[in-house]
């Protein structure tokens, strides 16, 4: 049967790699740190996948813009200390590794910087099997569409061969600008309800699940 799709694009935190308690740990301790009110869980979360700049305006939308760097510092100083513990989801390396057998292109679109990204490919053994990257410290946050719009350039695959697949509604957006499908998994940052109201596809309540959907569909 012919591929309904050329390129899969992932998200990282929270689709592949199970980091999101991680990251909401990291920012409210980051906030703490500088005496600043952390945000709840629920704004900490909601900020995974996006650029640094977004991130900060949304999660502590009082704090200064010329001290996003001191609470940049601060974060990754707690993210570091600990990414040791952070692993792939059950699942991912074996998903990957089916995928790339099957000569689909493979692609990243993270909120991650790429000194991040690099350390997480490395660290995971994954970074063999994706043809390209594109990070939020080299193109515009999330929901804007340049991270898939330059992927789907690169390998000249048009946006109804291209599938984004990601835990948060910023995901499914930027698919959505990009004029690209998109498949949901609600093991993530974002909640179910959040995720189906921005129409993906599917929405996978677990890596055997988006196994299951792409052996199907994709």
């Amino acid at each position: 049967m012919a591929k309904r799709f050329e390129l899969i694009v992932f998200d990282w935190d929270g689709t592949l790699m199970d980091s999101a308690g991680l990251i909401v740990d990291s920012v409210q301790a980051a906030a703490r740190d500088l005496g600043l009110a952390p945000p709840s869980d629920e704004h900490a979360r909601h900020i995974i996948g996006l650029g640094l700049v977004d991130a900060l305006r949304y999660a502590l939308p009082g704090l200064e813009p010329a001290r996003y760097h001191e609470v940049a510092e601060r974060y990754r100083h707690h993210y570091l200390s600990r990414d040791h513990e952070v692993n792939l989801f059950d699942g991912v390396a074996e998903l990957i590794a089916e995928l790339a057998r099957a000569d689909y292109i493979l692609g990243v679109a993270t909120g991650k910087s790429r000194a991040g990204l690099e350390r997480a490919l490395e660290s995971s053994g994954l970074g063999a099997y994706f043809h390209a990257t594109r990070c939020a410290d080299e193109c515009h946050s999330k929901p804007h569409p340049q991270m898939l719009d330059e992927l789907m350039d690169e390998f000249g695959v048009a946006p109804d061969a291209t599938l984004m697949i990601g835990d948060t509604t910023h995901d499914l957006l930027m698919a959505r600008n990009a004029g690209v499908a998109s498949l949901a998994v609600a093991y993530g940052a974002h909640p179910r309800d959040l995720l189906e109201a921005a129409a993906p596809l599917h929405c996978a309540a677990s890596i055997a699940d988006v196994k299951a959907w792409l052996r199907a569909n994709a």
